[in-house]
Formats: C-alpha cells, structure tokens, sequence
C-alpha cells in the first residue's frame, strides 16, 4: 500500500462521542463503542497524532464527552469544538479551521452514531479533498438498517470505512519497532484482553 495513513500524515477526528448521545448506538454494545474511541482517542495522544474532538448541544440531552475522553485526553478535551446544533460539523466553521490548523490531509475519523453523526461530516470531508477513512466500530446506530445505510452512502461517496483493530495496525506499521509497540500495547489493554 503506496498510500498508507501513518503516525505522521494524519489526523483523529472523534464526533460527539457525548454521554447522552451513547444512548441511540444500539447494534453494537456500549462497551465496545466506549473501548474502541478509547483505544483511538490512546493511539492518536500516545504517537503524537492531532486529535480533535467535538462535542454538540452539550446542555441537551447530548451531554458531555465521555470521561474517557476528558481523562485520556484533557487538552484536546479543554478545546474541543463546541457546536450549537450544525448536525455536519464540517458546515461548522470553527471545526473545519481546527481541522485545517493540523495541516493533515489524511483523516481518520469517528463519530458516535454512524448514521448522523459521521455520515455528512465524512462526505463532506472528501468532497473537501480531504482523505477519509471511517472507523465504524467506534460508533452505532440506533438500528442495523440505519447503520447499514449510513455506511453504503459513505462507500459510496468514496469514503473508506475500517474497523479499530484495522487502522490501528496500518498506523502501526510493525508492531516491534516506535510506535508499532506502542500501538499493540494500547490494542491489548482496550481491546484484545477483553476478548481473551
């Protein structure tokens, strides 16, 4: 692969993963969704990577990020985007700036339900030129029909949808040299060790 996403040429992006907002991701359990963004929220502080993260109508029913997130990464925390309502947070103004501010054109992105959260921001980002690979596993939907057409309009859009094991080993690269051991231990601790 000529153009691997790398510890150096891409971003994180994490999308209202907010304590209420958890609620509506029902196709997959809450704990896998709060294992995987943590595990990218990990990989992206532990190598250095820009991590931005944003958070929507936090005094509604929405709520706060998740405390993993406040707790793995409190200065992004401190400076996340805060919107208003704008359901594509790519139309919101502050975003896209905090985005374009990482000088990334590679993205890695999340949002917490797949089929409001991530879909129009990931379109969106692409159309934008920007490289777009969407972790679906860090993120639900209210129903598997919901989920299922969120992902085909993104394929079809030519954003490319991974898993968090999977864009964790391509950031990893090998998994005995720099980050690649930092990556592996931080898949074991969040994720293969609750499999085992």
């Amino acid at each position: 692969m000529k153009n691997k996403f790398t510890v150096h040429n891409s971003a994180m992006l994490l999308i209202d993963h907010q304590q209420g907002t958890i609620k509506l991701a029902r196709n997959l359990p809450r704990e896998e969704i709060v294992q995987n963004t943590r595990a990218l929220a990990r990989t992206a502080k532990e190598t250095g990577m820009p991590l931005v993260l944003t958070s929507s109508m936090e005094t509604e029913f929405q709520g706060l990020l998740l405390e993993d997130l406040q707790t793995i990464a409190p200065e992004e925390y401190a400076q996340r985007i805060k919107r208003p309502g704008i359901v594509d947070c790519w139309e919101y103004e502050e975003y896209k700036q905090a985005v374009e501010a990482t000088g990334k054109k590679k993205l890695i992105m999340a949002g917490l339900t797949n089929d409001v959260c991530i879909v129009y921001p990931a379109i969106s980002a692409v159309e934008d030129g920007y490289e777009v690979q969407v972790v679906v596993d860090a993120g639900g939907s209210p129903t598997t029909i919901a989920d299922e057409m969120a992902l085909q309009r993104m394929s079809s859009h030519g954003v490319t949808l991974t898993s968090t094991n999977q864009v964790m080993a391509e950031l990893a690269v090998s998994w005995s040299h720099d980050f690649g051991k930092t990556i592996q231990t931080i898949m074991y601790q969040e994720i293969l060790s609750k499999l085992l």
